[in-house]
C-alpha cells in the first residue's frame, strides 16, 4: 500500500497550523458570576472549584503559559473586589435595617480576621470608623454565652432596666466625647466606656461604702502615679475629664500585666494583687475558669458579665431604643492654670460667662474656689481664654466673695475660721500684717466667703467663772495669747486683772486666772 506523501513544506505549514489551534482550546478556568447581590460568587463548573481557589490565590492553575497566570490574576481582582462589595452592601442592608451595632461587630470580626489579628478579646477598631457605622461605642470584646451573661441581659432589657439604663448615659453628656476620645488615645477596646455604668451609674458625686468616689470610683490608697489630687480645696477623683485619663490608664496598665482583657477587668474591681494571687492559685489565667470555680470573691465573679451584658445592650440603643440624649461638644472646653484662690461666680460675672457650667466641668473644687496654693487647670469654653487671662492677670481685683469683720473683743482667728469655714492660713492670707496671736480690738478683716453664714456674733464667759488660779507671765507671752490658752476672752481676763486689752506684759508678772 503506498501511503500519499506530502510535500515537505505543506507538511510543516500543517504542522504548525495544528500546533496554532491547540494553542486556543479552552483551558479550564473558574468562573464567577456576579449574581443580583454584589460579592455573591459562585462557580460556574464544580469540577473547577479547586483550579478557582489557585486562580483566587494568585497560583497558576497549570505550570503552563502566561495567559494561564493572567488569568489567575484576573479571578483573583474579581474575588477582592466582590468581597469589598459584599462588605459594602451588608453594611448598607445593616444599616437600613437599624442594626448598625451588629454590623459594625460583623465588620470588625472581617477586618480582624483579613489582617490576622490574634485574637478577638483583644480587637482593635479605627475610632473614626466606628463613629461612621454607629454612634455608639461598639463591643469588641467576646460575649460568652454565660448563665450570668444571660441574667443580666434579661434584667437590662426588661422595661424598668431600659429606663434606667436611658437615665444613666445621659449623664455624661458633658465629658462622652472626651471617654471615647481617650479610648482612641490610649489604644483600649471603646466599649470600656460604658464601665462607669456599674461603677457609679456615672454619677460624678458618687462615693461608696469604702470611699470610693467619683465616676470611675477611685479609692485614696489607688491614685498614685495617676495624677489625681486631694486637699482641703478639691478631690478629683470627682472629675471626670482627669479620671477618665487615669482609669483608662489604670486598665489597660492591668492588661498589660495580664494579657487578658476580661481579667483587666476582675483587677479593677477586685485590685490586681487580689488577681493574680487568683491565678497563681488556680494555676490559669482564664478568667471564666477562675470565676467558675471560686477563685474570685462574688462581686467580682458577676463583674464581668454584667458588664459585658450592658456594653452589649448599650451599643445597641437604637435596637433597644435607649435615647441617650443631646451631647454638647466638650471639643469646646480648654483649660488655664490657675494658682491663686478665684470663686468660679465671680469670674464669671467678670468675664461674661455661665457660672453654672463653669461649675459643671469643675466639679473637683469643694466650694467652687480654686486652691490658693496649688495649680489648678481651670476648665473653660474654648475661645475665652484672652478675657480670663485678663482678669486673672489684675491682681487688683479680689475674684472671691467676701465678708467683712470688725475684730471684737475675745475674738480668735481659730473661733472665726470655725465659724466661717476657712482655714487661719487663708485669713491670713488675705490680711497682709495680720497675726494670730496679736489682734486688735476693732480692726476689720476680709474672711474669704466660701459657704454663705451669718455674722460671728463671738462668745461671752460665764459670770461663774473662778479666777482663783494664778499665771506666772513669761517671755512671749501676750494677754491674747494667754486669754487664747485659757479659752476666755481678753476682755475678761483684762477686767480681772485690772489691766487694758493692750497692755504690754512684764515678765514676771501675775495674773488671776481661771482654774481649768
Amino acid at each position: 500500500m503506498k501511503i500519499a506523501s506530502f510535500p515537505r513544506t505543506r507538511l510543516l505549514a500543517f504542522l504548525l497550523a495544528c500546533a496554532w489551534f491547540a494553542s486556543f482550546s479552552p483551558l479550564p478556568v473558574m468562573a464567577t458570576i456576579l449574581g443580583d447581590k454584589a460579592g455573591e460568587i459562585a462557580p460556574a463548573q464544580a469540577d473547577n472549584a479547586a483550579l478557582g481557589a489557585n486562580a483566587a490565590n494568585g497560583t497558576n492553575a497549570t505550570p503552563q503559559a502566561d495567559a494561564s497566570d493572567q488569568s489567575g490574576s484576573n479571578d483573583q481582582e474579581i474575588a477582592t473586589k466582590a468581597k469589598k462589595a459584599k462588605k459594602r452592601d451588608k453594611n448598607q442592608d445593616e444599616k437600613t435595617d437599624g442594626t448598625q451595632a451588629n454590623g459594625s461587630a460583623t465588620d470588625a470580626t472581617d477586618t480582624a480576621d483579613a489582617s490576622d489579628a490574634a485574637d478577638a478579646t483583644d480587637s482593635r477598631i479605627d475610632p473614626e470608623r466606628v463613629n461612621a457605622i454607629s454612634p455608639f461605642p461598639a463591643v469588641t470584646l467576646e460575649i460568652p454565652d454565660t448563665a450570668l451573661v444571660r441574667k443580666y441581659r434579661a434584667m437590662y432589657t426588661s422595661p424598668d432596666g431600659l429606663k434606667y439604663l436611658q437615665t444613666v448615659i445621659k449623664r455624661p453628656a458633658l465629658y462622652r466625647d472626651y471617654i471615647r476620645s481617650e479610648t482612641a488615645r490610649q489604644d483600649v477596646p471603646e466599649c470600656l466606656f460604658y464601665l462607669p455604668v456599674i461603677e457609679s451609674g456615672f454619677s460624678q458625686g458618687a462615693v461608696s461604702r469604702s470611699g470610693a468616689t467619683g465616676v470611675w470610683q477611685f479609692m485614696r490608697n489607688s491614685i498614685s502615679g495617676y495624677g489625681i489630687r486631694i486637699n482641703d480645696w478639691m478631690d478629683e477623683r470627682r472629675d471626670p475629664w482627669i479620671t477618665t485619663t487615669a482609669a483608662i490608664k489604670k486598665l489597660k496598665d492591668n492588661y498589660n500585666d495580664l494579657g487578658d482583657w476580661y481579667l483587666a477587668l476582675a483587677a479593677y474591681n477586685c485590685g490586681l494583687g487580689a488577681t493574680r494571687k487568683a491565678i497563681k492559685k488556680a494555676g490559669t489565667a482564664d478568667y471564666w475558669y477562675l470565676a467558675e470555680h471560686g477563685f474570685f470573691k462574688t462581686e467580682t465573679v458577676h463583674y464581668v458579665p454584667k458588664f459585658l451584658a450592658i456594653a452589649e445592650i448599650l451599643s445597641k440603643s437604637d435596637e433597644y431604643g435607649i435615647d441617650w440624649g443631646d451631647s454638647p461638644m466638650d471639643s469646646g472646653l480648654t483649660t488655664i492654670p490657675v494658682k491663686r484662690p478665684v470663686d468660679i461666680s465671680v469670674l464669671a460675672k467678670e468675664t461674661g460667662m455661665d457660672a453654672n457650667l463653669l461649675k459643671a466641668v469643675n466639679p473637683a473644687l469643694f466650694y467652687s474656689i480654686t486652691p490658693p496654693d496649688t495649680l489648678y487647670a481651670l476648665r473653660i469654653p474654648l475661645g475665652q481664654e484672652e478675657i480670663v487671662k485678663t482678669v486673672l492677670d489684675d491682681r487688683t481685683k479680689m475674684l472671691l466673695e467676701y465678708y467683712m469683720y470688725k475684730i471684737k473683743s475675745g475674738d480668735t482667728l481659730y473661733a472665726l475660721a470655725l465659724h466661717y469655714g476657712v482655714g487661719v492660713d487663708m485669713i491670713l492670707q488675705y490680711n497682709p500684717g495680720l497675726k494670730a496671736n496679736t489682734l486688735k480690738i476693732g480692726k476689720n478683716i476680709v474672711i474669704p466667703a466660701i459657704k454663705e453664714v451669718g455674722t460671728y456674733q463671738g462668745k461671752k464667759d460665764s459670770n461663774d467663772l473662778n479666777f482663783s488660779g494664778t499665771y506666772l507671765v513669761k517671755q512671749g507671752d501676750t494677754l491674747w495669747s494667754i486669754a487664747l490658752a485659757y479659752d476666755i476672752q481678753v476682755e475678761t481676763l483684762a477686767n480681772r486683772n485690772n489691766i487694758d486689752v493692750n497692755t504690754v506684759l512684764k515678765l514676771g508678772k501675775v495674773l488671776r486666772v481661771p482654774i481649768l
